[in-house]
């Protein structure tokens, strides 16, 4: 307070200045940039620097006036990534027995799951554009967990992260979080249940939750073999997830239905689409 005020403008301007963060983006393509991409303009409005790291072949992510895009050149093309996506749009929402599309996403996972990684790795070992991640001293990672190479960047440039997503392939971010998950309460995915059951339901929804032992291991083990070629050191996918300081879940218990959450889990629901004014 006894500072003359050109010293003190200096010192409020200097604080302005520290408001602002740098921020290193590693999206995942299809639906969940889209919603990403909302934040990210928000964020550039506010004085944030936000840098993209994206391949060159994607279905969405696209330079922008927003953001820095820093690409880098993939082993597949765009025909190729288009046929991958929508065939695994075209297998989720297909009907038909449980076992049959059980069967289906297995086969889909792997053949999709080869694609995202051979992404990440050429990410992780383009040696001029980690160059360039290393020197930028970026402040946090801001990634979408769903698919691990944002957090496996985040660690070689010890980062803090935060997670944007809606929910994890077969509720990895229970373990990861520490947080319960109990299939007596807690539906799982394709049963159609609510959070209240019957024994018999609870039965059914214990027998739902089997399959993602080997689902998960299908997509996230090459993962996880990548991540310790890289880092090192021996990790697995759960020990990548459970670093993130924070968990953005576009979730909300109007929309779903209550289950046990951490105190770094937040739901923000309403954050999945570009916004637009409705027709009457």
């Amino acid at each position: 307070l006894s500072a003359s005020p050109p010293a003190l403008l200096l010192l409020l301007s200097l604080l302005g200045l520290a408001a602002a963060g740098k921020l290193l983006v590693v999206p995942v393509d299809g639906s969940h940039w889209l919603s990403m991409r909302e934040v990210l303009d928000v964020l550039s409005q506010k004085g944030h620097e936000v840098v993209v790291v994206a391949p060159e072949v994607s279905l969405y992510i696209k330079p922008s006036k927003n953001f820095v895009m820093k690409m880098y050149p993939v082993p597949f093309t765009q025909e190729e990534m288009d046929e991958d996506l929508h065939g695994l749009i075209k297998d989720v929402f297909e009907g038909g027995a449980f076992l049959e599309r059980v069967f289906k996403l297995y086969q889909r996972a792997k053949k999709n799951s080869a694609v995202f990684l051979a992404t990440c790795s050429h990410l992780l070992h383009n040696k001029e554009l980690m160059r360039y991640l290393e020197e930028s001293k970026f402040d946090a990672v801001f990634t979408d967990p769903i698919l691990p190479c944002g957090q496996i960047l985040a660690e070689h440039l010890s980062l803090p992260s935060v997670y944007f997503l809606q929910q994890m392939p077969c509720g990895l971010e229970y373990p990861a979080t520490q947080c319960p998950n109990p299939p007596s309460y807690v539906p799982r995915t394709f049963t159609y249940l609510t959070d209240r059951m019957t024994f018999l339901q609870r039965v059914k929804n214990l027998l739902y939750d089997l399959p993602n032992f080997f689902l998960c291991d299908v997509v996230f083990q090459p993962y996880a073999e990548l991540a310790s070629e890289f880092l090192k050191r021996e990790v697995t996918v759960p020990d990548l997830l459970r670093q993130a300081s924070i968990w953005l879940l576009k979730l909300d218990f109007v929309l779903h239905y209550p289950k046990p959450l951490m105190p770094n889990m937040v739901l923000i629901s309403g954050v999945n689409c570009a916004y637009k004014k409705l027709s009457q």
